[in-house]
């Protein structure tokens, strides 16, 4: 059974940074599109950034462009989000999800992912 398990979240300042864990379990990450989505209380849920393991290639919604970063270490088949210069408005909780094949130069909705971890909770005080 596949699992995707988070970590890494946490309560911060605004301007604060966190790094986000994503480890997979009998899922080959390097083969496949791995996104980041968060999902705010009375919102739907947002893709962030994903990327694809075999070239490399991440993409990322607007909002969090220049400083959010994705990546990920296929020895440790773990994907990674660096989120800096944290505001208030990207508390949310923060999901890993994973479908099969490139990205296809973009993030995607939720519904094109086919597994999911549990989720972690990203909280900015402003």
């Amino acid at each position: 059974q596949v699992q995707l398990v988070e970590s890494g979240g946490g309560s911060v300042q605004a301007g604060g940074s966190l790094r986000l864990s994503c480890a997979a379990s009998r899922y080959t990450i390097r083969s496949n599109c791995m996104g980041w989505f968060r999902q705010a209380p009375g919102k739907e849920r947002e893709g962030v950034a994903a990327i694809y393991g075999g070239g490399g290639s991440s993409y990322y919604t607007d909002s969090v462009k220049g400083r959010f970063t994705v990546s990920q270490d296929n020895a440790k088949n773990t994907v990674y989000l660096q989120m800096n210069s944290l505001k208030p408005e990207d508390t949310a909780l923060y999901y890993c999800a994973a479908r099969g094949g490139p990205c296809r130069f973009r993030i995607g909705n939720a519904r094109e992912y086919d597994y999911w971890g549990q989720g972690t909770q990203v909280t900015v005080s402003s």
